[in-house]
């Protein structure tokens, strides 16, 4: 009697209980890393909300926020989440140029937004209303001032995968990047609405 001939599939071999592939480890991974973001975001959330009243004095979120700047960062960063979603599809069935186009779009759109937000900072700092003028502004700081980090990574993201893109091609792991890259953007945009509708929309109430 001939010995049966080994599977090659260790999955089958193991009862279907084979490693996870690498995009569905990666893909977990990355869910785990925006879970513990936004739980960060919602601290940050959770401390602007109690410090809001903590003015010393100075100017509260009536008399500093100006809502037509936070109205044009919103449509500049949701009109770079759109973009991000059309180059990622793009990318995934090798529309290369559809794909180059889109994410040029999707940088500036998102470097518009980061310059809105600093200047708003300048603005702000040039009133005498830094960080250390009250509780309030500390925590409006920190809260915006993280978000605006993110958006400054993401940016240095997008740029790193692109260039791997146009030097190597769409190579597997980084369209795998390029989908993290944009669940990461995606959840920023959820978060500036947090931040807009907290901040700016209650505040100039």
């Amino acid at each position: 009697m001939n010995a049966a001939a080994p599977t090659a599939d260790p999955a089958a071999a193991t009862g279907g209980s084979g490693p996870a592939s690498v995009a569905i480890t990666v893909a977990y991974g990355f869910w785990i890393f925006l879970l513990s973001d936004i739980i960060m975001f919602s601290a940050m959330f959770a401390s602007y909300a109690v410090l809001t009243p903590r003015i010393a004095g100075g100017p509260g979120p009536r008399e500093l926020f100006e809502l037509r700047p936070a109205g044009i960062e919103t449509l500049c960063l949701l009109f770079s989440s759109f973009t991000c979603g059309l180059g990622v599809l793009a990318v995934e069935h090798r529309r290369m140029r559809m794909f180059f186009i889109c994410f040029a779009l999707t940088f500036v759109l998102g470097a518009a937004f980061l310059a809105l937000e600093l200047s708003e900072f300048s603005r702000l700092l040039a009133a005498g209303a830094g960080p250390a003028r009250s509780a309030f502004l500390s925590a409006f700081f920190s809260l915006v001032g993280l978000h605006g980090v993110h958006i400054a990574a993401g940016l240095l993201w997008l740029t790193f995968n692109v260039a791997q893109i146009a030097v190597n091609g769409p190579l597997e792991f980084v369209i795998r990047r390029l989908g993290c890259f944009g669940l990461f953007w995606h959840a920023l945009d959820i978060v500036w609405v947090g931040i807009l509708t907290l901040v700016y929309l209650m505040g100039a109430r």
